[in-house]
């Protein structure tokens, strides 16, 4: 499921207004207007998920499946290919999808619910993946990460899968703190050296540069 997840994720996000490969839209206006009407459409708007609508209360689960850059999506698709696969291993494929669309639901929920009075429109899987990195690290507390760092020469590095789940969250700090899109950032695709504890199912190995 967590492939089917990432693959369902990639196709949304080639079908929008957002990737380049649809057809064009004419002048640079009517290609924002198409890319604001998709994110209101498919998004979270804090402001308008208490009207009651069965529309607005469908939003925090549509919005799992949009994204709002190819760098948006790479990042939380990466990251929820190292970990949801080897959580869903240990969990279950139902388990795993209900807690992950629900976890995610949730996530936006709450984050509308505490800023209720904002038109902001929310979009993203990083309340899902938040989960499933929570998940991880409770099912395998001793899994460590083996990964190539490209600019230490490609020398590996092996270290506790946790510093990986820190690294995750100050990303998602800074882009709250709205510096996420201009943060330079390694994110590592790791190959995993478990504990016995741990399910011994590798990733490969990579680096993806985020800029």
């Amino acid at each position: 499921m967590t492939y089917a997840l990432i693959a369902l994720c990639c196709l949304v996000f080639l079908i929008s207004p957002l990737s380049g490969f649809n057809p064009p839209y004419g002048t640079a206006d009517t290609l924002l207007a198409a890319q604001a009407g998709y994110f209101e459409r498919w998004g979270v708007i804090p402001s308008e998920l208490w009207d009651g609508s069965a529309r607005a209360l469908l939003t925090p689960l549509t919005a799992l499946f949009v994204h709002g850059s190819w760098l948006h999506l790479l990042g939380n698709m990466l990251f929820l290919y190292v970990f949801g696969a080897m959580a869903e291993e240990r969990m279950g494929h139902v388990e795993f999808t209900f807690f992950y669309l629900g976890c995610g639901y949730l996530a936006l929920v709450g984050y509308a619910a505490a800023h209720a009075s904002s038109d902001q429109t929310l979009v993203g899987a990083s309340g899902a993946i938040s989960a499933v990195l929570g998940a991880f690290l409770y099912l395998f507390p001793r899994a460590r990460v083996t990964s190539l760092f490209p600019f230490l020469f490609f020398l590996p590095l092996r270290f506790p899968a946790w510093i990986v789940l820190i690294f995750w969250f100050v990303l998602q700090w800074l882009a709250v703190q709205g510096a996420g899109s201009g943060a330079p950032a390694w994110l590592i695709w790791p190959m995993w050296s478990a504990s016995p504890s741990a399910s011994s199912t590798p990733g490969g190995v990579t680096g993806v540069r985020i800029e």
